[in-house]
C-alpha cells in the first residue's frame, strides 16, 4: 500500500493552531477519515459526513493501524519544520520557487496542489495561507497518511 494524500482549504483565522484543532474536530464529526470510511474523497465534500465511529481522535488514529486516518488526523501539532504528526508553514524561499510570490491566491495554490506533495514524507503535511488583494482569506492543509 502506498501514502493516501489529502488537502483542505479552510477560512482564514489568525491563530493557526486553533484553525487546525477544528478541522480536526470538523473531520472527525463528519466521520471523514480512516476506518470511519476506508478512502475519504477529496476535495471534501460537506454534504457527504457518514459520521464519526470512534469515541476520539487518539482512538480513530489506534483504529486505523499503520495506514493511518487518511486525513487530517493524522496530525496532532502545529510545527515550523516538517516533522511527524504535524503541519508545517512551507517556507518563503518554497513559496517564491512554486508561485513567484510568498502571497499565493487560492487559484495559484489549487494550481500546483499536486506539485506540493513532491515533498511531503508521510505523516507529515504542510500548511500555506492564501490570500486574496494581499489579505490572508483562507489556509490551505495538505500532507500524506502514514502508509
Amino acid at each position: 500500500m502506498g501514502a493516501e494524500s489529502w488537502f483542505y482549504f479552510v477560512d482564514y483565522q489568525s491563530d493557526i493552531n486553533k484553525c487546525l484543532q477544528e478541522l480536526r474536530q470538523r473531520e472527525f464529526k463528519a466521520g471523514r477519515y480512516n476506518p470511519a470510511e476506508s478512502f475519504p474523497d477529496y476535495p471534501v465534500n460537506p454534504n457527504h459526513a457518514p459520521g464519526c465511529k470512534h469515541s476520539s481522535i487518539d482512538e480513530a488514529q489506534t483504529a486505523s493501524g499503520a495506514s493511518g486516518t487518511r486525513s487530517i488526523l493524522d496530525i496532532n501539532l502545529l510545527g515550523e519544520s516538517p516533522d511527524y504528526r504535524l503541519v508545517a508553514p512551507l517556507s518563503d524561499a518554497n513559496l517564491i520557487n512554486l508561485f513567484g510570490t510568498n502571497k499565493p491566491s487560492r487559484a495559484m495554490i489549487e494550481s500546483k496542489k499536486y506539485d506540493l506533495f513532491e515533498d511531503i514524507e508521510r505523516g507529515q503535511g504542510i500548511y500555506i495561507i492564501a490570500y486574496k488583494d494581499n489579505v490572508p482569506t483562507e489556509i490551505f492543509f495538505a500532507g500524506y497518511s502514514f502508509d
